[in-house]
């Protein structure tokens, strides 16, 4: 029996620093692997992604004449911010180290709040810095 997965996007590689809660790049399943590693690691024959170019065509053809959409986010498909960030800079490395599974862990065996469901431990305030703790 062969199992294939079909996505819908491209592959997600890197993290949404801009409001939408993605798992630091080391954590996304597609991040440093091609289309065979990540089928190898999900246990799939094969996988198959939306190109990254299409769906920018797509999406910007149905803007309107009067209102062209000339680029928007993709940062998580092609890891280009539109702030100018690079993964690897200091901002990433710092955003890593706050939000890797294994610094929750710890956070949240260390009694710094957390829980299932990331809500904070009763009388326990939640660091959402960025800054050195």
């Amino acid at each position: 029996r062969k199992v294939s997965s079909p996505g819908a996007p491209p592959p997600i590689r890197y993290p949404n620093i801009y409001g939408i809660d993605i798992p630091t790049r080391t954590e996304l399943v597609a991040y440093g692997r091609d289309e065979a590693e990540v089928a190898a690691h999900i246990g799939c024959e094969w996988v198959v992604y939306q190109d990254l170019d299409d769906l920018v065509d797509s999406v910007s053809s149905l803007a309107s004449p009067e209102r062209p959409l000339p680029r928007f986010d993709t940062s998580c498909f092609s890891g280009e911010y539109v702030t100018g960030e690079k993964i690897g800079d200091e901002y990433f490395e710092r955003l890593h180290a706050k939000r890797n599974d294994g610094a929750k862990q710890a956070k949240n065996t260390d009694g710094g709040g957390g829980g299932s469901g990331g809500t904070p431990a009763k009388g326990k305030d939640v660091d959402t810095s960025l800054g050195e703790s």
